[in-house]
């Protein structure tokens, strides 16, 4: 049985590449993505505050764009991990 202590310090070998146009592109689209689906998946569209983009509520706005980042950061790991980027 492995120590969970010895587990929480194993080193991992995750290759991260430094920031470039085309891990910034990458995370744009990832967000406009997440930001479809949060529109169209929400229940309460447009509830207060409202945010400058109309039909969104700010709620909505940073649950999307925090779904984006959450979705942009494992895109760009496996892109990286598998060599395309």
């Amino acid at each position: 049985m492995i120590n969970s202590i010895l587990l929480a310090a194993q080193v991992l070998n995750v290759r991260s590449d430094n920031w470039s146009l085309q891990v910034g592109a990458v995370m744009i689209l990832c967000n406009i993505l997440a930001l479809l689906i949060v529109r169209y998946a929400t229940q309460d569209r447009g509830s207060k505050p409202a945010s400058p983009v109309p039909g969104f509520g700010l709620p909505q706005l940073i649950a999307g764009a925090c779904f984006g980042h959450i979705i942009g950061a494992g895109v760009i790991l496996g892109l990286t991990n598998s060599g395309v980027l």
